[in-house]
């Protein structure tokens, strides 16, 4: 049973891939519920969903902590701490405890869609032909989603500016781009230290963005010479060393 499972985290079947993909969405369906019901009163229905997200979360944690061959590694990941910070969070209610809110750190989950960049390029051919420009989407709007969700967690309680995640994401993307409307406000030392790093990791991401898409289209194709990565769509030679590379192609009809 436990080979079984460790084939689905890791293995190359379509079975495995398939199984991957379906936490991808789940993750993404988590978000997505955390995020609507940030505009709503958490009732008796929020409370059962979310308990229900709590144990399938639990039960997915427990798989790969059960087949990992380091623990000590697993447990000190930023993919599990989320898990652990979402566990809590979403069982928080059947304790009778005020977590609840920090069901928005569900957001953090998203670092995990990084496990899947190598799969999404051979998957599709799209991923294989932008995987810059993918990954610097990525990169921001994980760093987006998550301070988004830390704005929250940390500032509807007693912030009247912040009531939903509307609100948060709001301040994060006005302070990323640095317009500074100032209509929100972070309130509190916590507050202020979030604005800081959103204002300074946020720029330098949708900086790393903006080069990305306006530098001339590069593939990657190692030159077996010299190691080379980066070389134009149409390159025969290497501009390195000057070896000749056979660059693989789609085609065109």
């Amino acid at each position: 049973m436990r080979n079984k499972i460790r084939e689905l985290y890791v293995g190359e079947s379509d079975r495995a891939h398939r199984f991957r993909y379906a936490l991808l969405f789940f993750d993404i369906g988590t978000i997505l519920f955390v995020i609507a019901t940030s505009f709503t009163q958490h009732g008796p229905f929020v409370e059962a969903v979310d308990a229900v997200f709590g144990v399938i979360i639990l039960a997915e944690f427990s798989a790969r902590f059960w087949i990992s061959t380091n623990r000590v590694r697993l447990m000190t990941r930023l993919v599990t701490i989320a898990d652990l910070i979402a566990i809590v969070s979403f069982l928080a209610p059947l304790a009778g405890e005020g977590l609840g809110f920090l069901r928005v750190m569900r957001t953090l989950r998203l670092l995990h869609t990084y496990h899947l960049s190598a799969q999404l390029k051979r998957d599709f051919a799209y991923f294989r032909r932008n995987e810059d420009v993918v990954l610097a989407v990525l990169n921001l709007g994980v760093f987006i989603f998550i301070m988004t969700g830390l704005v929250y967690a940390t500032q509807y309680t007693f912030n009247p500016q912040i009531q939903n995640y509307a609100d948060a994401l709001y301040f994060t993307v006005t302070a990323l781009t640095t317009t500074g409307f100032g209509d929100i406000t972070l309130q509190g030392e916590v507050g202020r230290l979030i604005s800081v790093v959103v204002m300074i990791f946020g720029v330098t991401l949708f900086l790393r963005l903006v080069q990305v898409l306006i530098r001339p289209n590069k593939v990657r194709e190692e030159c077996e010479q010299c190691g080379l990565v980066l070389h134009d769509a149409d390159a025969v030679h290497c501009k390195h060393c000057g070896a000749v590379i056979h660059i693989r192609t789609e085609g065109q009809a």
